[in-house]
């Protein structure tokens, strides 16, 4: 008992981290750049953007679609960790991520109502985003990766 109260307690704290990681670098970012700072290289540019769609501006104006979507989502996450016992912490800190990214754009689409995309790929052509959807990537992937070694 006492062991997974605690793994649910890293889940929260790394939970917060990546939230408030993602708020805050969305927040300092847009205000430097609408307020004329501007950075390029190579690989990136930063570019802002107001999103009122998903991923690749899928769902165009469904915003509340997605804030109940976000919400059912992360909380069946917390469930999951909550009730899943024998769950590593690896997977707990990559769930944690995973939900933080989610929570970050839903925070947004409630907020502002559209999510605020600003990082842009110079040498390809994708479309912009932020690092919420950073971390939603890198959860989603590794939990992926996670389940493949696990099967084994």
């Amino acid at each position: 008992m006492k062991d997974s109260a605690l793994k649910y307690l890293f889940f929260i704290l790394c939970f917060a981290f990546w939230l408030f990681l993602a708020l805050f670098s969305s927040k300092l970012i847009v205000d430097n750049v609408t307020s004329g700072h501007h950075y390029s290289n190579a690989v990136f540019s930063l570019t802002y953007l107001k999103n009122s769609g998903a991923a690749f501006s899928l769902l165009e104006n469904a915003r509340e679609f997605l804030i109940i979507l976000s919400i059912v989502a992360s909380t069946l996450l917390f469930l999951y960790v909550h009730n899943n016992k024998g769950i590593h912490l690896i997977s707990v800190s990559f769930i944690a991520l995973l939900t933080a990214g989610i929570m970050a754009n839903c925070h947004e689409r409630i907020v502002l109502g559209y999510v605020r995309d600003y990082i842009h790929l110079n040498f390809v052509n994708f479309p912009i985003f932020n690092m919420a959807d950073i971390f939603i990537t890198i959860g989603v992937i590794a939990l992926i990766g996670i389940l493949m070694v696990y099967k084994r």
